[in-house]
């Protein structure tokens, strides 16, 4: 027990021997608030309100799952900047899924066990010489066709800016479609059992013109990840320009900082 004018232990413990020395105004007494400024430096924690965190917990305590934006290319790849005009800013470029070459390459697949059992059946025929060869010409063709599809494939890009999205296809014949995203009345993408399971989907784009240059795209990975960050770009371009501009600026700060 202290009377009034004693002075509590944790105090003169403190003061270096007269009860005061080493206390100041500023020194946080047990069972009163903290300082608000604590929590105005930049180096202290953040502060989170309870009925914020409640919000970011689902019903049984844990933690909501959030969506995360895959990172976006830096740099468009020469085959897709030299359709990009300067002040057009890039957004990403995706090639269409593997399954998209399920056929052609089904297709080779079939021919290469064909071309084995015909090369067995032939020779223990015997004389059959100039069919073998002429069933080796046929497997060469079938493995050029599905040659021509792979690269083809290579070369087929679908392209998002903050301006327009593009498909460009082709290896002799280039063919350059687009579609102003000013003039994109109504999109959505499709996918079927098969393409919930590999994840791709159909794109389907609507415009207020009669002819559209593009309008289906089939086969594209991860639809629901490219959905929303077209329809993103078209009714949030600021957010688009803040959150890549910070980590922009991020990058800047972590180059002068190594400097």
């Amino acid at each position: 027990m202290t009377g009034p004018g004693d002075v509590p232990r944790w105090r003169q413990e403190g003061a270096g021997g007269d009860g005061h020395e080493g206390v100041s105004d500023d020194t946080p007494i047990i069972g009163m608030a903290p300082v608000q400024e604590d929590y105005d430096d930049p180096g202290a924690p953040p502060r989170i309100d309870p009925e914020e965190l409640a919000g970011l917990q689902e019903d049984d305590g844990s933690a909501a799952r959030v969506r995360r934006v895959q990172p976006l290319e830096d740099e468009p790849s020469k085959l897709v900047a030299r359709y990009l005009f300067p002040t057009e800013r890039f957004r990403g470029e995706w090639r269409r899924h593997i399954i998209h070459l399920a056929v052609p390459l089904a297709v080779g697949v079939a021919a290469t066990f064909v071309l084995g059992w015909l090369s067995g059946f032939l020779a223990r025929q015997g004389g059959m010489g100039a069919l073998t060869a002429l069933c080796v010409l046929a497997w060469i063709a079938v493995m050029g066709y599905v040659g021509w599809r792979v690269a083809d494939w290579h070369f087929d890009r679908f392209i998002l800016t903050n301006k327009r999205v593009m498909v460009v296809n082709g290896i002799v014949t280039r063919n350059v479609a687009m579609m102003p995203l000013g003039r994109v009345t109504d999109m959505k993408y499709e996918q079927s059992p098969l393409g919930r399971i590999l994840n791709y989907g159909t794109f389907v784009l609507e415009s207020a013109g009669q002819d559209q240059a593009l309008r289906e795209v089939p086969h594209l990975p991860n639809p629901n990840e490219l959905y929303l960050r077209v329809v993103e770009e078209m009714y949030e371009p600021a957010a688009v320009e803040a959150r890549l501009g910070g980590v922009e600026d991020e990058d800047e700060e972590e180059v002068l900082g190594d400097a």
